[in-house]
């Protein structure tokens, strides 16, 4: 999977949150984009995982070089972000059965393993709503890195999570995605120590 941005920006109303960027971002690799809180950090990860339309420039998704239509971008990409609402109402098996209905998990995974590699175990069967905000934190990691897309998107993904947590997040992160397209947004080099490449948001103010 390649995604391609070229002299792309994206303004709200007046003020411009980046312009001028022109990335190559290709699977097999991981990057960070990176910068202080409130630069647009996330504004440029939803950008490039087609959940805002850039108003400028151009964004191009492409699978062994065949151009995809971006509205079928969401098939090929799973993100995982504090703000990100999963549904209160349903248990955890029930919500995993559910999202697996529209975004299958990776091949040889089932939700009882997801559970059982969460340590939610004793969540199984309990509603979301009455989760901590760490134990919700690791339900959208789960979903995010075990559905079977070639692009993981994580927003600031050990948000609310414990020691024990982050190094759940770690182990996800080398165990099911290394040959996949992984884009971090972060300022925090714990959640992206391991990306080969840097993006500064600055450069494209």
């Amino acid at each position: 999977m390649k995604i391609k941005l070229i002299d792309t920006g994206k303004r709200f109303n007046r003020e411009w949150i980046f312009r001028h960027a022109d990335l190559e971002l290709t699977s097999g690799n991981a990057y960070a984009i990176t910068g202080s809180n409130g630069s647009g950090k996330s504004t440029l990860l939803q950008t490039i995982g087609c959940l805002l339309e850039p108003s400028e420039g151009k964004i191009s998704m492409f699978e062994k070089e065949i151009e995809l239509p971006l509205e079928k971008g969401y098939q090929y990409i799973s993100f995982c972000a504090p703000y990100l609402d999963v549904v209160e109402e349903m248990t955890l098996m029930e919500f995993l059965n559910f999202h697996k209905e529209f975004k299958p998990f990776l091949a040889d995974i089932d939700p009882k393993m997801i559970i059982d590699t969460l340590d939610l175990k004793s969540a199984t069967n309990k509603q979301i709503r009455n989760f901590s905000s760490g134990m919700k934190q690791r339900v959208r990691l789960g979903q995010a890195i075990f559905s079977n897309t070639p692009v993981v998107l994580l927003d600031e993904p050990c948000s609310n999570l414990d020691a024990a947590g982050i190094s759940l997040y770690h182990q996800l992160v080398k165990e099911y995605t290394s040959d996949r397209l992984v884009i971090v947004s972060s300022n925090d080099k714990v959640e992206y120590g391991f990306c080969q490449v840097e993006i500064d948001i600055n450069q494209y103010k």
